[in-house]
Order: structure tokens, then C-alpha cells, then sequence
């Protein structure tokens, strides 16, 4: 028995002398490396992903070339996110143009470890009646039809995030930190290209009637403050059962644990730059498994 103990006890502090001989070997590879190779390094981990790390507000964002792209969006992707402990409020507004049925989307919560904010714009390959539209596939839009989008996302005074780009998918994702998506609010503007796709996004607005939603025009741009959820968003609190809102605190725990454990393990670096370099060369497999879950965070 106190040999069994014996053998457990070195066992154990020779692991704990390996993890931190392969620690600070991590620390001193990234303190070692120029700022230009760890910012490729990233691009490099990143792009298959579909996302590019944007340097000057130390976020990742979604590039247009994304894979998530071919995938188009479904309803289905809201109400199976949970699952996934995004936790997220979602606004879609439904509209009709040229003959499609158009959807731009709005969302800002929790989506695993990171707090993001996200912008979608997608089309039908035809008109939907509104009764079949939650159960209808969406696709993204083409390059032609991008639309002007810009945002500003904030927690409560705070501003976490400004991202501007003709896109069909704008995003904007904090690393390793964490917030309740009633705590986030959105500044939204769209450019529409003519004034009949404008009335008809706007017309959507007006019919819907969301007390949730704020907006005004000015010429061909609709600029929309998004601050609550709405009676559609998967975690709204008037819509969901007791056994949603458990998973929905659990998937919440999880998520604020798993933020304090990256800033922990990513410890002393404080940007998403070194902190993602520095797991890599500590933990490559760990950092593929949170790449994979990010690649998740918007089926779009």
C-alpha cells in the first residue's frame, strides 16, 4: 500500500515538473517570436475556420470566404445552439424583395467562451409564406447582393466592438470573455442599394411591431439599436420552459468557468494573439477543440 502511494506521489510530481518545464517553454517560444509570425501563425489557425484575427480591437471576425457560408441558414441552427452552450439572443426580420424572401438576422450572447455579436444576411430561393418561414432553408447571400453593414456592440457603457464591411456575415467574437446577452446591446446600420429594398425592410419592421427594436431611416440607410431580446430569440424568459432555462443557467456556468480557465491556463500573456499562439504550443489539441467549436458558432 505505502508503496502503491509512493509510486502515485512521483508519478504525479513528475507530471506536474513536465507541465511546467513544457509551460515555460511555451512562454518563452511566444515571448521570442516577432509580432508578424505570431500574427501568421494565427491567420494560419484561423482560416480554415472561416475567421481572420482583426489586431486593432484584439476580436475574431468571420470572413467572407467562410465554409460556413455553404451552409445557408435554418431556424433549426437557433434552437439546436444550446446545445452547443451558445447562449444567444436571436432577431430575425423577414421581408420580401424581387420576388425572395429575404431574412436579416441579428444576434449578441454567449457563444462558448467567447461574447460575440453577429449580423446575417440571407435569401430564399423564392417567397415564403410567413407561416412556413421558420421551417424554411435560407441561403447566404451572393458577393453581388452584400449589403453595407456596420455595428457597434457594447456592454451596457462599454464598448466592445465597432466592425463596418460590405458583407453577408459580419461578426464580432471576444475571446475569453464572458457576458449575459441581456447585458449586450447592438448598433446596427444597412445600406439598402435602392429605396424599394429599404421600404420593404422597413415595412417588415413596422408590421412586426417589436417592442424590442428601435430604428430610423436617413436616405438608404436603416440604423436599428438592439438592446433586449425578442419573443422569438431561443433564451427569451417569456417563451421558454423551466427545463430550457436549466439548461440555459447550466450552459451559462459552464461557459464563465471556461472563460476564467483560458485566462488562467493562457497566463501571463493578455491578447487574444499571444493567448491562442501560446496554447497552441502548449496544447495544440485543445486549441483545435476550441477552433472547432467557434466554427459552430454561427452555421451561417
Amino acid at each position: 500500500m505505502y508503496l502503491f502511494l509512493s509510486i502515485l506521489l512521483l508519478a504525479l510530481l513528475f507530471c506536474a515538473l513536465f507541465t511546467l518545464v513544457r509551460r515555460q517553454r511555451a512562454v518563452q517560444k511566444v515571448r521570442s517570436m516577432t509580432l508578424a509570425e505570431k500574427y501568421g501563425l494565427l491567420q494560419e489557425l484561423l482560416t480554415p475556420f472561416g475567421y481572420y484575427y482583426c489586431d486593432r480591437q484584439d476580436v475574431v471576425s468571420s470572413r467572407n470566404d467562410a465554409p460556413q457560408r455553404q451552409a445557408g441558414y435554418t431556424a433549426l441552427f437557433d434552437r439546436a445552439a444550446l446545445h452547443l452552450h451558445m447562449v444567444f439572443d436571436a432577431l430575425p426580420i423577414y421581408f420580401d424583395y424581387q420576388g425572395r424572401t429575404w431574412l436579416i438576422e441579428l444576434w449578441k450572447g454567449q457563444y462558448g467562451i467567447n461574447t460575440g455579436a453577429e449580423v446575417g444576411v440571407y435569401y430564399a430561393d423564392g417567397l415564403i409564406e410567413p407561416s412556413q418561414r421558420s421551417a424554411a432553408h435560407f441561403n447566404a447571400v451572393a458577393d453581388s447582393d452584400r449589403l453595407p453593414i456596420s455595428f457597434k456592440l457594447c456592454r451596457q457603457t462599454d464598448t466592445l466592438a465597432l466592425m463596418s464591411d460590405r458583407s453577408w456575415w459580419l461578426t464580432a467574437f471576444l475571446v475569453g470573455v464572458f457576458t449575459e446577452p441581456d447585458r449586450l446591446s447592438m448598433d446596427i446600420s444597412i445600406t439598402f442599394p435602392n429605396t424599394a429594398m429599404q421600404y420593404s425592410f422597413v415595412k417588415a419592421l413596422r408590421q412586426s411591431d417589436n417592442p424590442y427594436l428601435d430604428y430610423h431611416c436617413h436616405n438608404l440607410t436603416v440604423s436599428l439599436h438592439y438592446a433586449n431580446g425578442c419573443p422569438c430569440s431561443p433564451v427569451c424568459p417569456d417563451t421558454i420552459g423551466l427545463y430550457r432555462r436549466c439548461q440555459i443557467i447550466w450552459a451559462q456556468f459552464c461557459n464563465k468557468l471556461f472563460c476564467g480557465l483560458y485566462r488562467t491556463m493562457a497566463r501571463p500573456f493578455h491578447t487574444t494573439l499571444d493567448r491562442v499562439v501560446f496554447l497552441y504550443e502548449l496544447l495544440p489539441f485543445l486549441l483545435r477543440r476550441m477552433l472547432r467549436r467557434l466554427k459552430g458558432a454561427r452555421p451561417a
